[in-house]
């Protein structure tokens, strides 16, 4: 699977970078955690920094585009985007785990 950032913007704002990129493939379209995971290590950032937001195949093709937020830390990435992208990105569960286990014990 070969990716390549197609475009590249700062949204300083939000601590994050907004890309759109384009990848070849071999095989079916990949999972959107192994698309997370090599556009993390082409970015040189965290796969837990990266949101995959959508891709798109078109029939028969072996090109995927798509569109991703790459954030600074894991924890804007938490603060600002919607849970149900955290979930689908694998992202939300340690941290989600780890703060509902605290006020339960307190209790």
């Amino acid at each position: 699977m070969e990716v390549e950032i197609l475009s590249e913007e700062q949204n300083p704002m939000l601590h994050r970078n907004e890309v759109r990129f384009q990848i070849v493939h071999d095989e079916a379209t990949p999972s959107r955690l192994s698309v997370r995971d090599s556009l993390a290590a082409k970015l040189d950032k965290d796969s837990s920094e990266v949101v995959v937001h959508e891709m798109n195949t078109k029939f028969g093709m072996r090109k995927t585009v798509g569109y991703a937020k790459v954030y600074d830390s894991p924890e804007h990435a938490r603060d600002v985007e919607q849970d149900h992208m955290l979930e689908r990105n694998k992202i939300s569960a340690d941290a989600e785990a780890e703060g509902e286990a605290e006020p339960e014990e307190a209790e």
